[in-house]
């Protein structure tokens, strides 16, 4: 039997399974590759509402994360539901020794969507300096943007380089929260180019529009696991999931 690149989903579990390991592990699989996962928290939340986090203990997320990396070869890392630096720690540590130098996609999962936090001040510090380095690309919305750069987006392909001079890393800025029926996503990569992909807005109802990004940042693992280069990977994965 071929064996299907393998994919690593940290982040989540969403108990509703619009987003977070749940999402991720669906589209995985529609992409054909192998997902596996490691959690960091486990949530009681709908797509209206987050109601519960629990924490994975430490011990147990560093267990999860070593004991699919000492199993199998995995080709790419997608992240979201980071928590806090505790964990953001914990899986820096792991992917500094297991998989330097291999595609790793980090979706800066901050606040959800009804407006609770996911990732405290500490563990978003903890992202960028000890995670972001090893990523091949980040991929905020216009919200996280704002708070990463201290300031509203004003201009998305001008605030998308800013951000990618910032943090020296390809930056997917997602453009799903503006205004408009032609939505703007900004592909700006540490190379000088800047992409500019369009598309229609969606007449999503909450439950459809719950999980996004979620599944955008894991189509774009899938498509980097399989060998595709990073800037076909996000055109292909935006037209997927926006279909």
């Amino acid at each position: 039997m071929e064996q299907r690149p393998v994919c690593l989903s940290i982040g989540g579990s969403d108990s509703c399974g619009g987003a977070g390991i749940q999402a991720d592990l669906r589209v995985f699989e529609a992409l054909n590759t192998h997902g596996c996962s490691a959690i960091t928290a486990l949530t009681a939340q709908n797509p209206a509402t987050v109601a519960r986090i629990e924490a994975v203990p430490l011990a147990q997320l560093d267990a999860e994360l070593h004991a699919v990396f000492n199993y199998y070869d995995v080709a790419a890392v997608k992240t979201g539901m980071l928590l806090d630096a505790e964990h953001v720690a914990v899986i820096s540590a792991v992917l500094s020794l297991f998989h330097a130098g291999k595609p790793l996609v980090i979706d800066p999962v901050m606040v959800s969507s009804s407006g609770v936090e996911l990732l405290d001040p500490g563990g978003q510090a903890a992202m960028l300096n000890g995670l972001l380095p090893m990523a091949m690309l980040f991929t905020p919305n216009l919200d996280e943007a704002a708070v990463l750069l201290g300031r509203s987006v004003n201009d998305a392909e001008t605030d998308a380089q800013q951000l990618m001079q910032m943090l020296n890393c390809n930056i997917l800025l997602k453009g799903g929260h503006a205004e408009g029926e032609i939505l703007r996503d900004v592909l700006c990569l540490t190379d000088a180019r800047v992409v500019n992909i369009e598309h229609p807005r969606k007449a999503w109802n909450t439950e459809r529009a719950h999980g996004s990004g979620c599944r955008l940042a894991a189509a774009i693992a899938a498509l980097l696991a399989q060998g595709a280069k990073l800037e076909e990977s996000v055109l292909r994965a935006i037209d997927m999931t926006t279909d």
